[in-house]
């Protein structure tokens, strides 16, 4: 007779075999995983706790779990990563979404909504650090205390939550998009009517743009470019498979501004972009599922970091309106040096923000 494998036992085996290969987040990522192999919340798994796997799936699981030690990343073993309210398709060859970035798509969103949005129009963003979030995720999680009170051996089973690939929590409930009304100060955001223009360079995935389209919907056009044909192509899938608009979703292949009409130029509000910006000499110090798998194209930058960012300050003049935000993502000994680069170019305002563990990690100016 065949040995039987539920859901509780692989959940067990996987996390107690990734931390004795050294995972210090065994039991997340073995949730992770087995959510990725059942098509399974986590919620869902620790309902399903006594349910058997099926040949396939434990063959699965193997293989995932195989691939994962010997340093592929999760996110392209699973083929998918949370990024803000949206899940986000990964492939080798593209950069994988980080959540620091989640914090540039909000910069550029209190830009949009402070300057250029209707205000009666606007929508709340719902971030994994939002209270209506947070109270969901507090539920989830009370579910599973209570389910996991009631199995016996469920004390042994680790504590650990589901997060984010950096421990920020996910949360599993669906929260739908509230709408705020919020009194315009004066006449001009009162008579603004028009939809904001965002340029994004070095899409990616298109996490960035995808994400300002859904948090902020008929209210924003992005054109978004990369070189590199893999990301044009993930880009468009996820923008089909979010079922986000292609019409305000405007996907150029190309160098920088090279795929930029003339007759485009500096009607921009915004030009946002994650460009590559590891150091030469850092490069051997990123981790292995870092530097051994995700695309060099995407991570490194010349000495300091700042090759790909200069070309961005030369061009983001000819590409942005009067008052137009220019921001970025950078590396965190790089960021003052960013910042005095762009008060030379002739930017206004220019402030270094850091991100969620308070280490620089973005610079935003404005055009004069």
């Amino acid at each position: 007779m065949a040995e039987v494998w539920t859901i509780q036992r692989c959940l067990s085996w996987t996390q107690t075999y990734l931390a004795e290969k050294g995972e210090t987040k065994p039991r997340f990522l073995a949730e992770w995983l087995l959510s990725s192999v059942t098509k399974k919340s986590r919620i869902e798994l620790y309902l399903s706790f006594d349910q058997p796997l099926s040949a396939e799936e434990l063959k699965l699981m193997h293989t995932y779990v195989v691939r994962l030690v010997k340093g592929e990343p999760i996110q392209y073993i699973t083929g998918e990563t949370q990024f803000r309210t949206l899940t986000i398709a990964c492939r080798p060859g593209v950069l994988i979404p980080r959540p620091e970035t989640e914090l540039l798509v909000e910069e550029v969103l209190n830009y949009l909504d402070g300057k250029i949005l209707p205000q009666t129009q606007t929508n709340k963003a719902v971030l994994p650090w939002n209270a209506e979030i947070e109270a969901a995720r507090k539920a989830e999680a009370a579910a599973i205390e209570q389910t996991q009170a009631k199995d016996s051996s469920a004390e042994n089973l680790g504590a650990e939550s589901m997060s984010n690939h950096d421990g920020t929590p996910v949360c599993n409930v669906d929260i739908a998009h509230t709408e705020t009304t919020v009194a315009a100060d004066d006449a001009d955001k009162q008579n603004t009517c028009r939809m904001a223009r965002v340029l994004e360079i070095g899409t990616g995935t298109g996490c960035i743009s995808l994400s300002l389209l859904a948090e902020r919907p008929g209210l924003i056009n992005c054109v978004a470019t990369d070189i590199a044909p893999a990301a044009v192509e993930l880009a468009a899938h996820n923008c089909a498979a979010l079922e986000l608009s292609g019409n305000q979703f405007d996907l150029r292949e190309g160098d920088l501004i090279e795929p930029i009409r003339v007759d485009e130029q500096g009607q921009f509000d915004v030009l946002v972009s994650n460009p590559p910006y590891i150091p030469c000499n850092v490069m051997d110090k990123l981790p292995t599922n870092v530097k051994n798998y995700e695309p060099e194209l995407a991570l490194v930058s010349g000495v300091d970091g700042l090759d790909m960012y200069r070309r961005l300050i030369d061009v983001a003049p000819q590409m942005l309106r009067s008052g137009g935000l220019f921001i970025c993502e950078l590396y965190e000994d790089a960021c003052e040096a960013a910042a005095q680069l762009c008060r030379e170019a002739g930017f206004v305002d220019v402030r270094v923000i850091a991100d969620l563990t308070q280490r620089p990690r973005f610079v935003a100016a404005y055009m004069s």
